[in-house]
């Protein structure tokens, strides 16, 4: 351990730490407890530790997309849906009225008690130390990252660094004319790594985000608004969880009005927005109520979803109204809504501006290229939300763990999940924009239903240690239960009495029909079935959608044998005959791992991958057979 360092808390045997966390996001928790529950000796490292887990922006989690990608972290083994069941106060399913695949759990969250919950977790987490300061430098030699220097405790050495700084890297707040520095509001920013990253030889970009006025809930008219009440029963997230807190409260939907679109037309030139002093990229998905109104001048209304932000306060959280216009406009555009006149501000919406460094630094195993055993997750890798950096968080800790035990990564695949979708997306193509996660970005979607993940991701996570050997086998024997249930329906044909109606037919036939659910099977169709709703549902799918099932399958084996192929590293696309000058270029700045990444870049055609792949089969003959030199030549003569 270096002499200027004055902490020691629980290392390793050589001294030094295995894995450093920095950063108590939702990203980091999830790596901190991963590369702990691994067994590795883990420093969490945060600038205010009164803030872990903490909501910075919306108080819920999951949605479509989202919310499968928390039912996955779940089924490797992490955090975050278990929290969310023990603190969610709304539960609900949206798109239930379409297909399984885009079907996704939201919960409203109480914000603090989640926070609460998630940092009870990590305190209580063996081998795993969470400490207040921040961290100012990395610890860089000619083998990688070898620890970082922080403010209060000096240079503290490590195996592997994961860093998780969400919009805190150079962070910038903007409301209106006025702009400050900070990773959110009432908290600083971290200039010192990001300095050190420049200093690495990193590239760090601007990308920007915003978030919504929070409102006092006394003030609001909600006899003026639009009840939403919760799924009854709730919808869990946990594969592991017994049950959920339940729904406790309502959220309440508003609307825009065109005279509060007036008043921020009238006050556009007073946006930090618009007037030049954001330089950053924000979300096309989740744009600010001045874009909305900038881009779509014909809409007379737009939602605002009036959400709590926990049990204990009367805070409201106006989702869908994220602003940098100044407090004074805030306020008379607010009041111009139905239900809204007279309502009180209690913290404004800002703009945020943070660094970020283009994901193609990236292995596939979110190591960074430059600097080995150096390791990032979330925001700084220009995502956006909870989830999808509690997703990479919880890869990150894992290979990061795996990293400082000496074995090989672990590398999610787009088939198996949204995760691995998320992380192929972001290391092969970068990003231009705050990257979100939408069911419409995988292929295979139909494959990837949030109701079963566990099946195909547990295995992953009893593997490293993640889920235990009890949950394993309570998810091997539901399998079990579903496969037998599938043969009795194919067994098993309908009472004489609706034959008329369906023929002499399985049961297994007449559910394939669009028209018949699992509820005529159980109902007018007499059969006993042994499974739970959840798993009924999961049959249902798998016997309705079959044709697709096994189509998508196929193709993935297709595809999967170019996801095999892997692409030099040092290869010169230059030199490969019969590529098109901006396909080279293409190629050539993202320089894909293998063959099916380089296939989902844009603008590369079929050709092209046809070409690369003679290539890289020519490569691999010379290997295999070198040519000898001119000396050997010579001696031979």
């Amino acid at each position: 351990m270096n002499e200027e360092s004055c902490y020691d808390g629980h290392m390793n045997s050589a001294g030094s730490f295995d894995v450093i966390v920095v950063g108590a996001g939702h990203a980091g928790c999830e790596a901190a407890l991963a590369a702990s529950r691994m067994g590795c000796s883990v420093l969490f490292i945060t600038l205010n530790s009164d803030k872990v887990a903490a909501m910075s922006c919306n108080p819920a989690i999951g949605g479509i997309g989202k919310g499968h990608i928390v039912r996955e972290i779940d089924a490797l083994g992490g955090e975050m849906a278990r929290t969310i069941d023990r603190t969610g106060i709304q539960f609900r399913l949206l798109n239930r009225r379409k297909g399984p695949a885009v079907r996704g759990p939201r919960a409203q969250a109480d914000k603090s008690r989640y926070s609460e919950a998630l940092k009870q977790v990590v305190e209580a987490q063996e081998r795993l130390d969470l400490v207040q300061d921040e961290v100012v430098d990395l610890l860089v030699d000619s083998d990688g990252v070898s620890g970082v220097r922080c403010l209060f405790r000096g240079e503290i050495e490590a195996k592997t660094v994961v860093i998780c700084a969400g919009t805190f890297l150079s962070g910038m707040m903007h409301i209106g004319t006025e702009s400050f520095a900070g990773g959110r509001l009432g908290d600083p920013p971290s200039r010192g790594l990001a300095s050190s990253l420049e200093l690495n030889g990193f590239d760090l970009r601007r990308l920007k985000t915003g978030t919504p006025p929070r409102l006092d809930g006394e003030t609001i008219d909600f006899s003026k608004l639009t009840p939403q009440p919760g799924d009854e029963p709730p919808p869990k997230f946990s594969f592991r969880s017994s049950e959920v807190n339940g729904n406790k409260i309502r959220c309440y939907l508003a609307r825009t009005t065109p005279n509060c679109h007036r008043i921020i037309r009238d006050n556009l030139k007073r946006s930090a927005l618009f007037s030049g002093k954001i330089t950053g990229v924000g979300i096309r998905y989740c744009p600010s109520i001045e874009d909305k109104i900038k881009r779509f001048p014909q809409r007379e209304t737009h939602h605002i979803f009036i959400e709590p932000e926990g049990l204990s306060t009367s805070e409201y959280y106006a989702n869908g109204f994220a602003t940098s216009l100044p407090f004074d406009v805030q306020i008379a555009m607010l009041r111009s809504v139905d239900g809204l006149q007279d309502v009180r501000i209690t913290r404004p919406g800002y703009a945020i501006e943070y660094a970020f460094i283009q994901p193609t630094e990236l292995h596939p195993w979110l190591e960074t290229k430059r600097v080995k055993r150096l390791f990032l997750a979330g925001q700084i890798n220009g995502t956006s939300g909870y989830e999808e950096a509690a997703g990479q968080g919880l890869l990150a800790g894992i290979n990061a763990a795996l990293q400082a035990r000496g074995e090989p990564p672990f590398v999610m695949t787009r088939r198996e999940g949204y995760i691995g979708v998320m992380i192929d997306d972001l290391v092969s193509l970068g990003c231009r924009e705050p990257y979100r996660m939408f069911t419409a970005r995988s292929e295979h979607r139909l494959l990837l239903s949030a109701d079963t993940a566990d099946v195909r991701l547990m295995g992953h996570g009893h593997r490293f240690g993640l889920i235990d050997d009890d949950t394993f086998s309570d998810m091997k024997r539901r399998q079990n239960e579903r496969e037998a249930e599938l043969f009795a329906l194919s067994h098993k044909v309908c009472r004489d009495e609706c034959q008329d109606e369906f023929g002499n037919k399985s049961l297994l036939e007449i559910i394939r029909r669009p028209d018949v659910s699992y509820a005529d099977l159980t109902g007018r169709l007499g059969f006993e079935s042994r499974l739970g709703p959840p798993d009924q549902d999961i049959v249902e799918m798998q016997v309705k959608y079959e044709g697709y099932i096994r189509r998508e399958e196929a193709k993935i084996e297709r595809w999967e044998r170019l996801d095999g192929v892997r692409i030099p590293q040092q290869i010169d696309f230059d030199a490969v005959p019969g590529l098109r000058a901006e396909i080279r270029q293409r190629l050539a700045e993202s320089r894909p791992a293998t063959l099916g990444a380089a296939r989902r870049l844009p603008g590369i055609t079929p050709a092209a991958i046809s070409v690369l792949s003679i290539y890289i089969a020519s490569l691999q003959r010379s290997e295999r057979n070198p040519k000898p030199s001119e000396a050997e030549g010579s001696r031979r003569i």
